[in-house]
């Protein structure tokens, strides 16, 4: 079970932590998760490039190792990166000392004040290790592109149906998440960017 609007109920858990950008500005915040993927990573590149839009891209180290060029590839196309840990551990089930060093040791490839907990998943003794070095970047809304029972619709009503200006929304450029997200996107960006909405690049700035 998933919220795909972020409840009110749940932001108080993690006060340090960030769902969404202050701003009345019709700005959203598209962030992509688990990269990078080159297929699906480059796929999502051309098409955030298609309507000029940024994200931000939150990456597991273990990719990063596989495929060290693309480290490079994000600020080249204008996109922010995001650390996501190194093995993509669950908070819950991993004991503080090696969740943190885990998120150290991808901050060797991976340089960005920004951190994602995988799954969402991360204790407050977590939170209070890490925080002293990072922004904690949660969301509030979540497209479920991950979610093998939805299809392609669902992905784009429970993103186009819930952001509002500021909205940090999670997809992931993942091959799991691969088939949806990529057909979901284009017609997503488009909705939206008929509304008004423009799409940048999540940095450490938007969160102070």
């Amino acid at each position: 079970m998933y919220f795909v609007k972020t409840p009110h109920i749940v932001k108080p858990l993690y006060p340090s932590a960030k769902w969404r950008v202050e701003t009345n500005e019709k700005v959203l915040y598209f962030t992509f998760d688990d990269g990078p993927i080159p297929s699906v990573t480059d796929a999502t590149f051309e098409i955030l490039d298609s309507f000029s839009a940024k994200a931000c891209f939150f990456l597991i180290g273990e990719n990063v190792e596989r495929h060290p060029d693309y480290i490079t590839k994000y600020a080249q196309n204008g996109h922010s990166i995001g650390n996501h840990s190194f093995q993509h551990l669950n908070g819950w089930k991993t004991p503080t000392a090696e969740y943190t060093a885990d998120v150290v040791n991808a901050s060797k490839s991976i340089v960005s004040n920004l951190f994602r907990p995988p799954y969402g998943r991360i204790t407050r003794k977590q939170v209070k290790e890490l925080e002293l070095k990072y922004s904690i970047c949660m969301w509030d809304v979540l497209s479920g592109d991950f979610d093998p029972t939805i299809n392609v619709d669902r992905c784009i009503k429970n993103v186009v149906d819930h952001v509002e200006p500021g909205s940090i929304v999670v997809f992931h450029d993942s091959e799991k998440a691969s088939k949806v997200m990529l057909a979901a996107l284009p017609v997503i960006l488009n909705q939206l960017k008929n509304q008004g909405y423009q799409f940048k690049a999540l940095t450490e700035n938007d969160l102070l």
